[in-house]
């Protein structure tokens, strides 16, 4: 018999909780014909209406109360503490999520080993979602598949069943609404098994509690934050990948207008071309500062550097480790072309033909300085990551026992 908990959060919701509990109280008799054995959890949190009264009339219930508001993912994370159940599992007071497609969910968990399964809104059942959230959870979902590297359909569901087993790798998680964008996040960075099981979605019972915008910005950094953590240089760098790639636009079009003839540029393609130059410094800073961030946090964590901006290692030696010569063939490129320039200006050309050189070859020596400053600082923190392990080496090393001392009085011993 599997045991689960199943958490309900409540703030305010005197008009809607009976419903929610009577429905979830009924799918209880299905889930012990599959060998679970249920409770219901009720957080009422900080409530000012007369939730927590008509929780109380319900005998199979355990109600839990909070003295003050603290958030949706306080409820949540309050229920769980107080379950020792082997899975735990939520869902949303406001009638929105079918409790009778926790049966469902529950066999995906056993069935696939699963260690979070996700009641998706978003996986063609029937929804009456409105047009404005379908299009956030859509670009929130975007978002961390892309960070991710993995196809994700439902960010923000608040229907899941967990692993209560693998709390500790998904916490610490958010107070308010982004806990369940953070939850997503935190679990596909640990490698977890993730299922998303396509549920119904209904109107909410009262007035929805979401704001579009201030709770839209809460969970895309709550996705992005959540992943600095695990993989900076993938986000880090696609910044760094958008940047450099305008710089080369610009580039591309400074060449055209030079193989057409034109060679007196107007002020707004100077300004382009002072803006590439700041782009291209300004990426290789971002790539350089993700890269050295994912060396932290393998030290942190104490795990083998992720490397890869697309998921997967695209040179045979991870890129960083060329930054040492590729800074000082930088710095070298770029103080050649300032002194060609110095020596142009000694010759008789003009600050007009000059500034162009000067602006490249300076912008090469601050990238390389840059670069040559990231390949230390690396080397650095690869040598601290691995200086755990070399000691564990060397102490677990069993020498071959030396022999007597030879007449020549030498020792020998293992290699």
């Amino acid at each position: 018999m599997h045991t689960l908990t199943i958490v309900i959060p409540a703030y305010n919701e005197e008009n809607g909780i009976a419903q929610i509990i009577e429905r979830v109280l009924a799918v209880c008799p299905a889930l012990a014909r599959d060998g679970w054995a249920a409770e219901l959890v009720v957080v009422d949190d900080g409530s000012r209406d007369g939730t927590a009264a008509v929780v109380g009339r319900y005998p199979d219930v355990r109600l839990i109360r909070h003295s003050r508001n603290r958030g949706y993912g306080a409820a949540i994370k309050t229920g769980f503490r107080s379950s020792e159940s082997e899975y735990v599992a939520f869902l949303d007071a406001d009638g929105t999520y079918p409790p009778e497609s926790f049966p469902d969910l529950c066999r995906e968990a056993l069935a696939r080993r699963a260690d979070v399964v996700v009641g998706s809104r978003m996986s063609g059942a029937r929804s009456d979602m409105p047009l404005t959230r379908r299009i956030g959870n859509t670009a929130f979902a975007a978002l961390l598949s892309l960070i991710g590297n993995v196809s994700v359909r439902d960010t923000a569901s608040g229907q899941r069943v967990v692993r209560r087993a693998i709390l500790p790798r998904l916490y610490p998680l958010p107070d308010g609404l982004q806990f369940t964008p953070a939850m997503s996040t935190r679990a596909i960075h640990e490698n977890l098994v993730i299922i998303e099981t396509p549920i119904a979605y209904a109107e909410r019972v009262g007035r929805s509690k979401l704001s579009a915008v201030r709770d839209g910005v809460r969970f895309t950094r709550a996705i992005v934050w959540t992943a600095l953590a695990y993989n900076p240089v993938r986000i880090l760098g696609m910044g760094a990948v958008a940047a450099i790639a305008v710089a080369l636009l610009i580039g591309a079009y400074m060449l055209a207008l030079r193989l057409s003839g034109v060679t007196a540029l107007t002020a707004w393609q100077v300004f382009l071309v002072f803006g590439a130059a700041l782009l291209i410094v300004a990426g290789i800073s971002l790539f350089s500062l993700g890269a050295m961030f994912n060396y932290l946090v393998a030290l942190f964590h104490r795990q083998p550097v992720r490397q890869g901006l697309f998921g997967k290692p695209i040179f045979a030696t991870p890129l960083d480790h060329h930054f040492g010569w590729l800074g000082l063939l930088s710095i070298g490129i770029g103080t050649l072309v300032g002194a060609g320039a110095f020596i142009a200006s000694l010759g008789g050309w003009e600050m007009e033909r000059l500034w162009f050189y000067l602006l490249f070859g300076a912008s090469l020596v601050i990238v390389g300085i840059q670069l040559a400053i990231a390949w230390v600082v690396m080397r650095v923190l690869e040598e601290l990551a691995q200086r755990e392990s070399e000691a564990q080496r060397d102490l677990s090393d069993n020498p071959i026992t030396a022999p007597a001392p030879s007449p020549q009085g030498r020792l020998h011993v293992g290699n």
